[in-house]
């Protein structure tokens, strides 16, 4: 009932429909509004409607080196998820240390690597990564700044990939979290992914009684979580994962961004030109990086050094022949077995370099005289022979490829020799594959 009127006021009315008057002894059932973090609005606002042209530039350089390279790889859909051979990702610059130490100083390799991508999966997840902490930077540091944390992470990431090449402390969990047995090649923006990460951490706990509650919530602890599950996915996948380049980057983001100020809305900075000339020389080294790749596109691979070929000599000719036994294999499953004398030749000709190259090319050796022997000479084939894959390596990404190339081991018949039969040729490559890449290990330690 309205106290001033005295109409009946129904329930959870809250005015008198009669004389307008509050009921204010009616309980609301209306949920108050939360107050917006004004602050944090008018801060959002000022920083966020700044542009982010770099990171959009970026980002389509990487995408438009990817599509050249799975160009220079005949445009296979394989390809784009087993990853580009060992060819054209040297070929495009990939990091790699025998080719930036004497005698070949290839030093645009520090650079050139955190444009390129092994495959196709590992440039949408850097490419999302950057696409979502990218123009955060941007925003807040300008784009001079910007630029110059991408590079110069990028190039610290690389740095750290070519400084642990270190067999020697490969061992143990840690050891082999942080340094690595091969030299491998390096690949993807990771590093300098991770500095833009390094930025911003360290931009919300240096600035902290300054940021509004919202940024605060977004960076500097809030961004713990992300590193640490980053770094474990590292731990786990440690052997073809570059921790080393992910941690230099971190290390080198956090530091430019504790010896920085980031741009303050409505703030004007008397070092506005210095950032630029340093962006216009960040860039300018990309650029000719770049041009140095272009020039050495189509040159011959150098030699590898004199004491790493007498070492590897021997292990060059077991797989070689091995890889040609395998091609053989695949004709006797289209029903060719024209090659298989000379097969048997060469394998029984072929020194083996330790016990276990020894047992495995007897075991070939067995294989072949067995799937032969039920092949009718000058059977009509199905289908083409089967030529089998050239020898590749296997390159991680952000990682780092062996001065020996490893040769594919893959090669599968191309119609099925019978369940038993397949099993035991599987068996034999499964093993071959494990002994194979325990030799390179050996002959790179001995490099």
């Amino acid at each position: 009932m309205c106290r001033n009127c005295g109409a009946i006021v129904g329930a959870g009315q809250q005015d008198c429909a009669v004389c307008g008057a509050s009921t204010a002894t009616q309980p609301s059932t209306q949920t108050a509004r939360p107050v917006p973090d004004r602050e944090t609005m008018r801060f959002a606002r000022a920083v966020l409607t700044r542009p982010n042209k770099f990171t959009i530039i970026f980002l389509i350089a990487n995408l438009f080196i990817f599509l050249l390279m799975w160009e220079s790889s005949g445009m296979s859909s394989s390809v784009l998820w087993s990853g580009f051979h060992l060819d054209v990702l040297l070929a495009y610059g990939a990091k790699l240390n025998a080719l930036i130490k004497a005698p070949n100083y290839q030093w645009w390799r520090f650079v050139t690597p955190m444009f390129l991508h092994v495959n196709l999966l590992h440039l949408l997840v850097n490419m999302y990564s950057l696409w979502i902490i990218g123009p955060y930077v941007e925003k807040l540091y300008g784009s001079a700044k910007f630029v110059v944390f991408w590079v110069l992470s990028g190039v610290a990431g690389v740095v750290a990939s070519y400084l642990t090449v270190r067999p020697n402390l490969a061992t143990g969990g840690l050891g082999r979290f942080l340094f690595k047995t091969l030299d491998e090649p390096s690949a993807g923006a990771s590093g300098a992914l991770f500095g833009l990460v390094g930025v911003l951490f360290v931009f919300g706990i240096k600035f902290r009684h300054e940021l509004p509650d919202g940024f605060k919530r977004a960076f500097g602890t809030g961004l713990l979580p992300t590193i640490l599950i980053n770094l474990f996915i590292g731990y786990l996948g440690r052997g073809f994962i570059d921790n080393a380049a992910h941690l230099g980057g971190l290390v080198t983001g956090a530091a430019m961004a504790l010896l920085v100020q980031y741009k303050r809305p409505g703030e004007k900075h008397d070092s506005a030109i210095a950032w630029r000339v340093l962006q216009i020389a960040a860039l300018a080294v990309v650029v000719l990086s770049c041009l140095k790749v272009v020039q050495h596109f189509n040159a011959p691979p150098p030699p590898p050094p004199p004491q790493l070929f007498a070492h590897a000599e021997p292990l060059i000719q077991y797989f070689t022949v091995m890889n040609q036994a395998q091609e053989t294999v695949a004709e006797i499953a289209d029903g060719h077995v024209t090659n298989v004398p000379t097969t048997l030749q060469a394998l029984q000709n072929l020194p083996a370099p330790d016990q276990k190259a020894d047992e495995l090319r007897n075991r070939l050796i067995a294989f072949i005289n067995k799937v032969s022997q039920d092949v009718k000479p000058g059977a009509s084939p199905a289908t083409s022979p089967a030529t089998g894959p050239s020898p590749s390596a296997s390159p991680t990404a952000s990682s780092g490829a062996s001065p020996i190339p490893s040769p594919s081991v893959s090669l599968s018949p191309t119609k099925p020799l019978g369940k038993e039969v397949a099993a035991e040729y599987n068996a034999w490559r499964k093993d071959y594959e494990a002994w194979l890449k325990t030799a390179v290990a050996r002959i790179n330690q001995q490099h």
